[in-house]
């Protein structure tokens, strides 16, 4: 029989602290949301060139993007607790900067600011989880709760957006975190201990200078060519991100006291925990892309209105976050994360048979049966990656799983996007009216939304078949991408079952334990076989 030391429960104060940094997360995920509902007011006030507006609205998650492994690192050595306060106050002060920007430069350094400050936020929560709730099933028990946060924030951004817009002016969305940055920094230090590495050594300027233009380079590039399709200028940005991030991985490998430890992708259970993180993320930001043009430009509704229809896909997420740790206590997490992914192959089936005359009831069932399948994956991945890494590495393995998550996203907008479009376009090239003038079946074929203001300029009749011809194509481009999601789901349910299933722990609801699993797998890792790190408070 094994003799294993039952880990320390956490008390109610643990828990009381876990919904304190949640509200930070749910922030996070709301001003990523919510500016695009201020963008037509902000436009007429400050008057930004295109090519403003575009980094006005791209530079938050850009460098939230790039500066998060720095941030992890950086949390591990600092201790985790001070870098989530900092954060949390700059983020406050970069808010009110944006709130009352006078010209687009100053909003374009304040959302910066705001980006850099956000970037503290995910590793720096989801490390103090890892550390505050050392029992498995509780910590899953949190995951959900701080995957939760994330949902609710992209659910309610919108809707709180709409209603400040509707009395207020434009800055008024970025002044709800004041108050809430200021409740954490009022209630951190009491609810929340300190954690760092005791044993660390000195941040290497270099690695993360190399990892945020690395990342950066990469996640510009794929975004530009989701935007604009494949240009020169977005693949040599990625082509350049690749050269810094090999450096990075060379420097790595030499350091005494890396940014990263590369060892702990030697672990089977950490590396397709990633990868798994990373393509269900993929299938859920791919797929959201057309989701959200469909409620929009198909189903015309206002953003307001199409916000509101997207509550049940949150609801979906939320629920099925909820419900993760229930399941585990009876069925191995990695049959939970197989169902799950088979569960969002059946959503994204159903989402192939969306049409224009197919109502938003089928639209709606399909994300939110999607959303309650890739939910547990999210949170059972999560946990595997945290809980596979040594209690000391734990911001540096956060921040690895929300940088391939970001990497993921912007993978699944600009292939899956690129492959919509080209769709859309050569089913439009095909089956354009012939009566449309030249220009405007130009700018038809080159967009949705461009199709809609080509059909506003032409007799009714003839712009009624044009829109009509534009929805249909746009649904079978929604139909492709959707059957591609699915096939990913389900080729990474099987790999799921054939890796995971090997790792022992996983089998009866727990992560494995970082320095078993690393043993296993003949990996040496940083502080193993001296004490482990020892929680300091402050």
């Amino acid at each position: 029989m094994r003799n294993i030391a039952q880990a320390p429960r956490a008390t109610r104060r643990e828990w009381i602290g876990l919904a304190v940094i949640a509200l930070p997360c749910l922030l996070y995920s709301m001003d990523l949301t919510v500016l695009n509902l201020a963008v037509p007011s902000l436009s007429a006030d400050l008057a930004p060139s295109s090519a403003q507006l575009l980094w006005i609205v791209d530079i938050y998650g850009f460098l939230v993007a790039g500066a998060l492994i720095t941030m992890g690192t950086l949390g591990d050595r600092i201790g985790r607790r001070r870098l989530l306060l900092i954060g949390a106050g700059a983020f406050g002060l970069a808010s009110v900067l944006a709130a009352f920007s006078k010209s687009a430069e100053m909003l374009i350094a304040a959302r910066a600011l705001l980006g850099v400050a956000g970037a503290t936020l995910a590793p720096s929560t989801l490390s103090l989880i890892r550390n505050m709730f050392h029992d498995a099933k509780q910590r899953t028990v949190a995951i959900g709760v701080w995957i939760s946060s994330y949902s609710v924030g992209a659910a309610i951004g919108p809707l709180v957006g709409g209603l400040l817009l509707e009395h207020f002016w434009w800055g008024s969305v970025f002044l709800v975190s004041v108050p809430v940055m200021a409740f954490l920094l009022a209630l951190g230090p009491v609810l929340l201990p300190e954690y760092r590495d005791p044993e660390a050594g000195r941040l290497d300027l270099i690695s993360a200078v190399l990892s945020l233009a690395g990342v950066l380079a990469v996640i510009y590039g794929l975004k530009r060519i989701a935007a604009d399709g494949l240009e020169w200028l977005p693949a040599l940005s990625i082509a350049a991100g690749l050269a810094a991030g090999g450096e990075f991985v060379r420097r790595q490998r030499r350091l005494a006291d890396p940014l990263i430890d590369l060892r702990l992708f030697r672990a089977p259970a950490f590396s397709t925990a990633l990868v798994t993180y990373m393509l269900a993320t993929f299938v859920a930001f791919g797929s959201y892309v057309f989701v959200a043009q469909y409620l929009q430009l198909v189903a015309g509704l206002s953003p307001l209105q199409a916000g509101l229809w997207t509550l049940p896909w949150s609801g979906g997420f939320i629920a099925g976050s909820q419900l993760t740790p229930v399941l585990v206590r009876r069925i191995p997490r990695t049959h939970v994360m197989a169902a799950g992914l088979l569960l969002a192959a059946l959503g994204f089936g159903m989402l192939t048979q969306v049409d224009p005359s197919s109502g938003l009831m089928v639209l709606v069932t399909a994300s939110t049966v999607f959303s309650l399948g890739l939910a547990p994956v999210f949170t059972l991945s999560t946990d595997i990656i945290i809980g596979a890494a040594p209690p000391q590495r734990a911001g540096a393995a956060s921040a690895i799983s929300e940088t391939s998550s970001e990497l993921g996203g912007a993978l699944g907008i600009a292939i899956l996007g690129s492959i919509g479009t080209a769709v859309y376009r050569g089913e439009l090239a095909h089956d354009i009216p012939a009566a449309v003038p030249p220009e405007a079946a130009h700018a038809a074929r080159d967009t949705l939304g461009g199709a809609l203001v080509a059909a506003g300029q032409l007799p009714d009749e003839l712009g009624a078949e044009l829109l009509g011809t534009a929805r249909a194509a746009f649904a079978r481009s929604l139909g492709l991408t959707a059957a591609i999601c699915a096939a990913v789901a389900l080729a990474t349910a099987v790999a799921v079952l054939a890796v995971l299933r090997r790792a022992r722990g996983l089998r009866n609801g727990s992560a494995p334990p970082a320095r078993n699993a690393a043993a296993r797998e003949g990996v040496s890792l940083p502080g193993a076989g001296s004490r482990e790190p020892i929680p300091g408070r402050e």
